[in-house]
This record gives C-alpha cells, structure tokens and sequence, in this order.
C-alpha cells in the first residue's frame, strides 16, 4: 500500500484544453463581458490607452498601473497610462472617481455620462462605453467609482474577466493569454451586502513569519511593506476593504515598520485589529509593550502608561483611514489583569471607552460618533457585556464564533437598532482549546455560509472579519468569504456549496467540475468528523494525560469504519494527484496549492495514526501484519514531510518556508506516533478493502435523511435537505434562523417523517446527531423534538457551555449527540420524526438501536 504520491511530469498544452480554458465569450462576477472576437461596440483591450486625473487617490493611479499590467499579462500589449489631455485620441480607457477626475465630470455635466445610480454610493462602479466623448477620440471606456475603492473594483473585474486571477500572485494561477480582447458590456455594481471585509493575519509563526522572514522580505528579516502590499493587492483584487495586520510576538508590530501603514493606504486598504489590540496598539510586541518597562497592563493601576500608548498610536494613524477597536483585554489572547470583580470590569471598562474616544476625537477632529469603531466581546469580554456593560451606541458590535465555526450569539431585537449596526469575527484557522487547527482549511462553505447569513439577518452587516491564520492554503475559504461579503445575495443553502467547484472550474477547464465537486466534497465531509490536524486525539491546554497521542476512536472491526475513511482519502488523493498530471504543467502549482495538497496532505495525516493504531491492535493479537501496518504509518510520515518540502521547493522555492505542519505551543499531530515492531521476517500486508459483509446492519439501522416520507412544515415554517453538511453530506434544516420558534410538544409543531423496518424489540434507542450550535441570543434556543410512532415528544437542545468537556467533544466531531430510547408495539413499520422548535437546528445523522449497534466512531453510516 505504499504510494508514491505524484510525479510531475512535463505536458504540452493541447488545442483540445485551450478551447475549455479560453471561451469566446467570458462573464466575469459583476457581469462584465468580455469577447475574444471582434463585437460591434466593443471596445478593444489591446489598442487603448489609460488615461487617469493626477489630483485623484493614490489608489486610483496605483490600480491603473495594474491594470496596464494585467492586459499585457493577458494580451502581450500594455497600454500607455497618462494624465496628460494631449494623449486623448483614438480608444482611452477613462478612470476616475467621481469628483476627482475633471473628464469624468465633464461627461457627467455634459449628459453623456449618467451617474446617478452610483453618485453618493459605497464602493460602487460603473462601467460604461462612449461612442467620440472628446474631439479625437473614437471611443472611450469608463470606469467611474463612487469613491476610490469603487474605481479600483471597476478596472479590476474587468482583470478578472479576461483571466487575471485574483490569485495569479498567491496561488500562482496562470494568466489566460488572449490575441485579442474587447469589453461588450456597461456594468453598475450595485452596494456591497457587507460594508467593511477583511482578512486577519494570525499564528503567523510557522508560515508567513518564515516565508517572509527568510525568503519573500529576507533583507528586512520579518513580515513589513513588501509582503503588505502583496497581501493588500490580494484583498483589493478579491473586492475587500480592510486588513488586521499580524500581530504574534514573534512578528515586529505592524507600526514598528513605518512603511507598512503607507502602503496599506496605496492599495486603499482600511487597518483594523482584531479583539486583542485596542485603538490599534499591540501589547502583544515586546517593542510596544514590555511590563519591565511599562509596569503591568492593568487599567487600573497603570492606567496613565497604558493611556499614553494608545494617544501615541492613533496620533501616528490617524492620519489614514482606520477601523478602532475599544475596550480592553489582557496581554495578547489573556483575560483582564487585576482579578476584578464583575462590577470592577464592567467600571474599568466603561472609563476605558470613554477614554479611548477622547483620544479619538482629539486625533481625527471629527465626533466619535462618526469614527469607525468596533467592539468585540470575545470570550471573557461577552460575559461582561452581559453584565450590563453599555457601549457606545455608534460602535459596531462584533460577534465573534467559538473558534471553530459557530457563533456565539447575535444582535437581539434591541441591539438590532443599533446606529453601529453589528459584524462577525470569523475563523478558518485557530490556536487554542481544545486543538488547534493551523495546518489547512477544512471549514465546508455550507457552514460558512450558514452562520453568516445567520448573521447577516439579524443585522452584522457592517464588518467581517476572517482569520485566515498564513493565508496559504485558505485560498478557496477566503475567495468563498469575500465572494459572500460583497454579495450575500447571490448565494443560498441550496447552491452554495457548488461555489468553490464552479471557481476551480473557472480555472482549470469546465470539463473537471464534477471531478472538483467530488474532490470537495469527500474532502471537507472526511474532515468534518476529524480535522486533520486532531487525527492524534490529544487535547491542548489539558491535562497530563489528555496532551498525549492516542489511538483513535475509528473502528477497524466495525462497520468498515476506519477502512472506508482511508479507502476514501486514498481515492480522492489519487483522483487529484492524476488530474494534476494531465493539467498543463503551467497549472499544477496552482491545483497543488489550491486543493491537490490539502487533499493529499489530509490522506496522510490521517493515514499515519491509522496505521500506527492499526499496528497497535495486530500487536496485541500477535498478527504478522504488524510491522507492515507500522511501516505504512513510517511511509505516511515520511509523505507529509516531502509533500511539504514540494509545496517550499517548486516555482524555484517562491513558497519557501510557508509550508509545515504547524507545532503550535502543543500539540503533537505533527509527530510521529509511537509503533510496535515485531521480530519477524517481511512485511504482510493486512487487507483494508472495505468488505461489504462488514456494512451489514443488524438490530439497528440509520436513517436516509435524504428520503422522508412526509413532510408537515407551514408557509412561515420551512423543513429542508441540506447538502454539503454533516457526517453523511445531507442533513435536514428544521426551518431558517429568521423564523418564529413552536413548541415541539404541540401536535401541530412541523416535522417531518421517515421510516424504518425490521424491529423484532419492544423499544429503540434513538441517537441523533445535531449541529452545535448556539443559540441566536439570550431568549431564544436551540431546541428540537423527536419521537418514534407518534409517542410523546422528546425534547432537547445543541448547546453545550463553552470551555466544558462536552463542547470540546461537541466542536471536535461537529456533532451534538441526544440520545433517547422509545417504547413500541411490533408492526412492520415503524415512524421517525424529527419535529420543529427553535428554528435554523440542523441534523446529520439518526441511528436507531434495537440490540445491535456496535462502536464507532460516530455510528455508522447511511448504507
């Protein structure tokens, strides 16, 4: 069973492919048109100039710069940019926003340029063809922003449109060559769903803070202006506004490095920080805040040192365009210092807000009120919220999830009033307990997307912010997360979970959608029981015993259960590493970043402890497979280091160091585990084909969540299959977060209704697997009802106390468990409901046992 994983061999681009890659006609997201043909009106990429206003934003000028690049990148011609009206002749492409660019004005004063459906707008841009504008010029193509990051989004959806990738830096996605291009389309954008979206860098230690360091900024030895403007293109090109700098202590301050915070403001990116740092000051830095130095970060007894620091930083800010976070944590990730009383924190707290916007206001010379400011109770901090703490009305409540991907509450009727409105502090990466999740991105788009048009709804319209941990290789959830953030309309539970495939598609040829779709699929549904990076079952922060590897709960006697996860794996591993041999070779680092090595990377993982589990139980029964089973886990580990070292090495070590299996502060899944060997001569492989003999259910069954026989919902309560999520990648949604809750026990509550045979007992246990969530806030629940055979309702709820061993296990698994056991008469037939309470309760799997359900471990699949 020992694989090589891949070889890259060399392939010449073929007429065949080129035909999938490079379409005739292209529709970019915002509906712009591109054609390789000539078009009647089209306005023509490769004899044009670019023509902007000297007095508009830096922004501007720098995005028509790239703009000049991007269409040579794509067509081998690059238009002269000026501002010059001595170079108005022939075709211009004319950019500018509006106020700014005196020729924009002129059209719009002049009537050929109608601006109203943008004029005063947020982000918005209009693009527009112009038949002899000016005396000389034969046509014009207008891309006009209501403001300067409008402008910028114009000119580069039309990069998007004719192949330039938002990603032809970061994750080397080849530019598509065209002889010709012509723009057939005017385009107005309408307002972005999410005002302010970002990214924020963290745990930076063990990639980008490597990469940058030692290859990318070797010169300066750290994370500064040159990898900034690198990751602010990147979020300008993917329609974003705002950056949270890293700010890890093995990391210098994002303003121990002037420059940075000048470049941000070039590419029009906004500063913000996450929860940690208040009014931008990273206590986090040795160069910021040093308690020799500068005493103890308690407020109240420091409160004039600490005071200081915060006047200093937005002194030196304030002069760009930022979003403060208020309030005040400890050091870094730490709780409030001073061992407070609830009533202490709640004082503290308040003069520190009140505080904070005296600064403020003395620096931007503006009310605090129109200053963008956030607050974010993040763990301890929600818990003094709720202890009646009042924020300022204009600032913007931002709700952070668990870590893991389910967020805590939102805003409630009253909070949703608020002038600041709310936003979300998202994660695709976490350090912390109970286990990190810092190697890849396995979060399913469908969760993504259900908790943050949760959020949306109830309000969380003003700032999302996603921590992307290094940014490799989250490169699908982050374009996923932004492509929402600009229009969350677009997307529903039914089609979102085709996105990432239909983006991959839009990459490397239409004709392997499904292959992609499936690729995604068994990934994130494989990862969704386990993570990776948890495959060692130890805990973090956590006792003695609990820190150590330990064989997994995945049965190898049961139902197939650890064989069918590495049949699986080894499947999809296999389908990604031959479809990364037949791509152009041009395209395979960018498959390989993108998806081949998360893919590859998880089978792996998940692999070596299997294996080393696997040789630990044929140990115990002397089985000559051991040391076999002991050698695979060896090769497994072997793998994951030279699947590493190809992702650091290839494009001439471009990603050097970016690349390892993250240590954190902890955890243990990047070792190898410990293997028994016996004397024995050779290795006998043990056959893990999956045998179907092993799938047969007796005494117990799992319910097809798909296939339901009734369904009892109303026109304001819905009931539906959800695909994309769960153990078995179909789960039921008894009804949408924005509908009213009933009370499960009525006999009119919706439900909906299954059924199953072949019970020879006189009861069954009911186990129902449902997603963790929280509920939307105080006052409302996470309740649902189930009963067998119409018997009175059984009712229960998801939530689980934070920090407790039940969520850890919750958040783990993904899974929230209830188990109930029903009384019943003997029929043929019997009826399973699942039944409606609080709505927006999602479930994944039901197992009903009447003797012989055997362990695993999270039951057994739907067969």
């Amino acid at each position: 069973m020992r694989q090589i994983l891949f070889e890259m061999s060399r392939f010449l681009v073929t007429l065949a492919f080129c035909s999938i890659i490079f379409p005739v006609s292209i529709k970019a997201e915002e509906n712009v048109h591109i054609s390789i043909q000539p078009v009647k009106g089209g306005f023509s990429l490769t004899n044009c100039s670019i023509i902007d206003d000297e007095s508009d934003f830096f922004v501007v000028k720098k995005t028509a710069s790239l703009f000049a690049v991007d269409i040579e990148s794509a067509t081998g011609i690059k238009p002269i940019v000026s501002n010059h009206i001595s170079n108005l002749k022939g075709r211009i492409i004319l950019l500018g926003t509006l106020g700014h660019n005196k020729l924009i004005d002129q059209l719009v004063n002049n009537g050929k340029l109608n601006i109203s459906d943008i004029k005063g707008g947020w982000e918005q841009f209009k693009i527009q063809r112009i038949n002899n504008p000016f005396k000389g010029v034969q046509q014009a193509l207008i891309i006009v922003g209501s403001d300067r990051r409008g402008t910028a989004y114009g000119a580069l959806s039309i990069s998007e449109a004719i192949g330039v990738s938002p990603w032809s830096w970061w994750a080397d996605v080849p530019i598509k060559k065209h002889a010709r291009v012509y723009v057939t389309s005017n385009v107005t954008s309408k307002t972005p769903s999410v005002r302010y979206r970002g990214i924020f860098i963290n745990d930076e230690d063990w990639g980008l803070k490597p990469w940058s360091t030692s290859n990318y900024e070797k010169k300066l030895g750290d994370i500064g202006p040159k990898t900034y403007a690198r990751v602010c293109e990147l979020i300008l090109r993917l329609k974003g506004n705002m950056l949270a700098p890293a700010m890890h202590s093995c990391t210098g301050a994002f303003y121990s490095h002037p420059e940075s915070k000048v470049v941000a403001d070039q590419y029009g990116i906004i500063i913000t920080t996450s929860h940690c740092e208040p009014l931008l000051f990273n206590n986090a830095a040795k160069s910021e805040w040093d308690s020799k130095r500068d005493g103890e970060w308690d407020y109240k007894t420091n409160r004039k040192t600490i005071l200081k620091k915060m006047d200093n930083r937005v002194k030196e800010a304030s002069p760009y365009e930022n979003i403060y976070t208020i309030a005040m944590r400890g050091v870094h990730d730490e709780g409030m210092r001073g061992g407070l009383s609830n009533e202490e924190k709640v004082k503290v707290l308040t003069q520190v807000m009140f505080d904070q916007r005296n600064i403020l206001q003395k620096y931007l010379d503006k009310p605090a009120n129109e200053i963008p400011q956030i607050f974010v109770p993040y763990k301890e901090v929600l818990d003094v919220y709720e202890l009646g703490l009042k924020v300022p009305e204009d600032a913007t409540l931002v709700w952070p999830d668990d870590n893991y991907g389910y967020i805590k509450r939102l805003s409630n009727p009253e909070e949703q009033k608020r002038s600041g409105r709310a936003g979300v502090y998202y994660h695709l990466s976490y350090l912390g307990v109970p286990h990190d999740y810092l190697w890849l991105n396995t979060t399913p788009p469908v969760l993504m997307y259900e908790e943050l048009h949760k959020a949306y709804v109830t309000g969380a319209d003003r700032y999302w912010l996603l921590n992307v941990g290094d940014i490799k290789p989250a490169e699908l959830g982050i374009q996923t997360f932004f492509s929402m953030a600009w229009d969350i309309n677009k997307y529903n539970m039914s089609n979102i979970n085709k996105m990432q495939s239909n983006y991959l598609s839009s990459i490397f040829g239409m004709k392997y959608e499904k292959d992609f779709q499936d690729l995604l699929d068994t990934y994130y549904r494989l990862a969704w029981s386990r993570k990776p990076e948890f495959m060692g079952w130890e805990y973090e922060w956590d006792s003695d015993e609990n820190v150590k590897l330990k064989d997994t709960d995945f049965s190898f006697e049961n139902y197939n259960d650890a064989q069918q996860r590495l049949t699986d794996y080894c499947r999809i591993s296999n389908k990604a590493n031959q479809i990364m041999k037949i791509l152009p070779e041009s395209y395979r680092p960018a498959f390989y970043e993108m998806i081949a090595y998360s893919i590859m990377g998880s089978y792996q993982m998940n692999r070596k402890f299997l294996m080393a589990q696997l040789n630990h139980e044929l140990a115990k029964k002397n089985n000559i497979s051991t040391n076999w089973a002991a050698s695979e886990a060896q090769a497994a580990y072997d793998s994951l280091n030279n699947l590493s070292a190809h992702y650091n090495n290839m494009l001439n070590g471009k990603w050097k160091g970016m690349m390892a299996l993250p240590s954190g502060f902890c955890a243990k899944y990047q070792e190898m585990p410990n293997v028994v060997r016996m004397e024995s001569s050779g290795l006998h492989p043990y056959n893990l084909v999956p045998e179907k003999a092993k799938n047969k259910l007796i005494d117990c069954t799992v319910i097809n969540l798909k296939k339901y026989v009734n369904k009892f919902t109303t026109q304001d309560r819905t009931i539906n299959v959800v695909e994309g999520l769960g153990y078995d990648w179909n789960a039921i949604q008894l009804g949408k977060s924005e509908e009213t809750p009933v009370d499960p026990k009525k006999p009119n509550a919706p439900r909906i209704d299954y059924t199953f045979s072949g019970v020879d007992a006189d009861k069954v246990t009911v186990y129902v697997y449902a997603l963790p969530f929280f509920p939307l806030y105080d006052g409302k629940g996470t309740c649902y009802g189930i009963s067998v055979d119409g018997a009175p309702v059984q009712v229960t709820q998801t939530t689980a106390k934070e920090w407790t061993p039940l969520w850890k296990n919750q958040v783990i698994k993904n899974g929230a468990v209830f188990k109930a056991t029903f009384s019943i008469i003997k029929t043929p037939k019997h009826i399973f409901s699942l039944v409606y309470g609080d709505p927006g309760v999602i479930i994944e799997r039901v197992v009903i046992d009447w003797g012989g359900l055997k362990t695993t471990y999270v039951g057994p699949s739907v067969q």
